[in-house]
């Protein structure tokens, strides 16, 4: 069910005043922000301040990978935009499905645990995507994926295992992370140990699946960096709800 009349505004307020925020700092360009402050309110009177709080600290983290040595990455040029910031494009790549999955909440109130292991494991490739992508270009050196012959970093496709690393760090710290939060807030979830194993699990994979097709379909021109993200996510999830299927019991 929807929140209450009053916790809504709160919500709704502390959305928009975190997107100014994104605009403020230059994290997020003035039409992305808006995408997101719209698509963050969807989220949190759909599904609650939990699944809110993840997307908050997942973009959080993006923002400081971003801006981590950016002006070494801007020498490179392998920056996003132009000084770190995210557009339109961008936004909506890791918000969609994470939208999509907070309205499922309110649409089947009875399978909220299980959804709650889709949400965070969306968020997990994003982290992971993010991370691996961010990091893993100030390693020097990275490796195709497919062949594993040396690329530029910063190339689709282009893994490192410094990248690898801070994907599967960016994906477990997003399960625990996840975990907890939604027992902090009371939402309905799964037991702890398993929505931080799928979400590891799914989010990690998702990246290696988003750099194959990045490999295979964006650098052949079939996909955007947008299209490859957001496929990557669904991947994600897809992976996630088999394993609900399987292991997940009644949720």
């Amino acid at each position: 069910m929807l929140l209450p009349f009053w916790p809504s505004i709160v919500a709704v307020l502390v959305t928009v005043a975190l997107a100014l925020g994104a605009i403020v700092v230059r994290a997020l360009t003035p039409a992305a922000g808006a995408v997101a402050a719209a698509f963050g309110i969807v989220i949190v009177l759909a599904a609650g301040y939990g699944y809110l709080a993840l997307l908050i600290l997942f973009v959080v983290a993006s923002v400081l990978a971003t801006r981590f040595r950016i002006d070494e990455k801007r020498r490179q040029n392998v920056q996003e935009g132009t000084a770190g910031e995210r557009g339109i494009s961008n936004v909506l790549a890791h918000i969609l499905i994470p939208t999509a999955l907070a309205v499922g909440v309110f649409l089947w109130p009875g399978r909220a645990g299980a959804v709650s292991v889709l949400f965070a494991s969306a968020l997990a490739f994003g982290a992971a995507d993010t991370f691996a992508s961010e990091m893993g270009v100030l390693a020097g050196r990275a490796r195709s994926i497919l062949t594993l012959r040396p690329v530029r970093p910063g190339t689709n496709g282009g893994i490192s295992a410094l990248g690898e690393g801070w994907a599967l760090l960016g994906a477990l710290t997003t399960g625990v992370v996840g975990a907890l939060l939604f027992h902090l807030f009371s939402a309905p979830t799964a037991p702890p140990l398993f929505l931080v194993a799928v979400a590891t699990a799914a989010g990690f994979l998702g990246c290696q699946i988003d750099s194959v097709l990045g490999e295979t379909l964006e650098n052949r021109g079939y996909l955007t960096k947008g299209s490859t993200n957001f496929l990557g996510m669904l991947a994600a999830v897809a992976l996630a709800a088999a394993c609900v299927a399987a292991f997940g019991g009644g949720l």
